[in-house]
């Protein structure tokens, strides 16, 4: 595995923990990396064809975040290239909830102020 890839057990960018949950944030956090699992998750793609698809990014950057999704088994590079493995799916599956909830946030947040705090602070 890389040195410097986030991993369950191993302490990680703003945790000693080492707990999996962690892990995956950090992994999550790294700049393309979400980017990335959703292109895969539309259609698998080679190097370049995943460069122009995630057009900003560069190649060393690029290379850099396919092995390391690579390397935690959540994608896999096949003749055909880079696939989600069936982890990777599970993890855009599990992000999903998320995905709508992002939107909700979104349009209400264009809404204006909050009406209402769910929490008290008193």
């Amino acid at each position: 595995m890389a040195a410097g890839t986030p991993r369950p057990g191993v302490p990680v960018r703003g945790s000693s923990s080492g707990r999996p949950v962690m892990a995956a944030l950090d992994l999550l956090g790294r700049r393309w990396t979400l980017l990335i699992l959703w292109e895969l998750s539309q259609a698998p793609g080679g190097f370049r064809e995943l460069q122009r698809r995630c057009e900003r990014m560069s190649s060393s950057v690029l290379s850099t975040r396919l092995g390391e999704l690579t390397d935690v088994r959540l994608i896999t590079m096949r003749e055909d290239g880079y696939h989600l493995t069936q982890l990777g799916g599970d993890l855009v599956d599990a992000l999903q909830p998320l995905f709508a909830w992002s939107r909700r946030w979104a349009e209400e947040a264009d809404a204006g102020p909050a009406q209402g705090s769910r929490h008290s602070d008193e």
